[in-house]
């Protein structure tokens, strides 16, 4: 029955992407009135979370940017089902990357880069980047339990030419690139929660004591791949620019947690100029670090 239903909802979505962004951006104004106003979709959680993280904001700015947190959470979940049906030219046009030639450079030089951003902006249309250049561009994903929806997520992801890397499977098929001399851009997602039996590092991030995953860091070292931060910044709605920023070229000589400090303060950043475009219903801060 929970089959059935997933091929359901999925058909449903489906015909949704055929549907122009402009009338999807409808269908999202009433999402939000749903999520927001009727249902209040983790609306403690968002509170919470902004409360934490900007102490000195007054409550009618907290209300502001939550109200327009909604409305790009709204906007990023039909967005994100846009990518079934939209075509390379126009999201080309939409996710725009300003500076391509300097992970171009990498990979002529024979380098392999990761490429960490957060969960800002849309991370899910950075997968278009597979259009920008030939190097083998691999996002990493978690596998979902539901089948019929993680094999959307993975089409999702490789509909632009990315080639989707299970979690699981990071470091055994970078290192299997790394030994074919193929180089690689490999995206990672920065500012997910660890288990907490697998917290080995705090520090403070937008005001609170929060674990950070070393993944990162760890690969990085071991493969000395060079570094770089993306920026993707909300242009507009439905429009985003990425820029890459150099973090690392040579990881293997930095000093523990250096990498990690690095690309967190970077994300802290952006989050402080432009809070709203962050994902703000996460609970990033659910394990507190005296009961860790």
């Amino acid at each position: 029955m929970n089959l059935f239903f997933s091929y359901i909802g999925y058909g449903f979505l489906k015909m949704l992407s055929f549907l122009p962004l402009r009338i999807l951006y409808i269908f999202s104004d009433l999402t939000y009135f749903l999520v927001y106003r009727v249902i209040g979709y983790r609306k403690k959680v968002v509170t919470q979370n902004m409360m934490n993280s900007f102490p000195e904001m007054d409550r009618k700015e907290l209300i502001r940017t939550r109200n327009k947190f909604y409305h790009h959470f709204c906007d990023l979940f039909l967005e994100t089902i846009k990518i079934m049906h939209i075509s390379d030219r126009e999201i080309k046009k939409r996710c725009f990357f300003k500076n391509p030639e300097l992970l171009q450079q990498y990979s002529d030089d024979g380098k392999s880069v990761i490429a960490i951003m957060g969960h800002y902006g849309n991370w899910e249309w950075m997968t278009s980047y597979a259009l920008w250049s030939d190097t083998t561009f691999l996002p990493i994903y978690k596998p979902l339990h539901n089948k019929v929806f993680d094999r959307m997520y993975i089409n999702l992801r490789e509909r632009f030419g990315a080639e989707t890397l299970p979690k699981q499977d990071t470091l055994r098929r970078m290192i299997r690139y790394k030994n074919q001399n193929t180089p690689t851009i490999t995206a990672f997602i920065g500012d997910q929660t660890p288990n907490k039996k697998n917290i080995q590092y705090w520090t403070q991030f937008l005001n609170q004591d929060t674990p950070i995953f070393m993944g990162t860091e760890k690969i990085a070292q071991k493969l000395n791949q060079v570094v770089v931060f993306v920026n993707m910044q909300k242009v507009k709605r439905g429009y985003y620019e990425v820029e890459f920023i150099p973090l690392f070229e040579q990881p293997k000589d930095t000093a523990p947690f250096e990498i990690t400090e690095k690309h967190t303060r970077k994300l802290e950043e952006i989050i402080q100029k432009q809070p709203a475009y962050w994902l703000w219903s996460h609970k990033r801060w659910k394990h507190k670090r005296d009961k860790a």
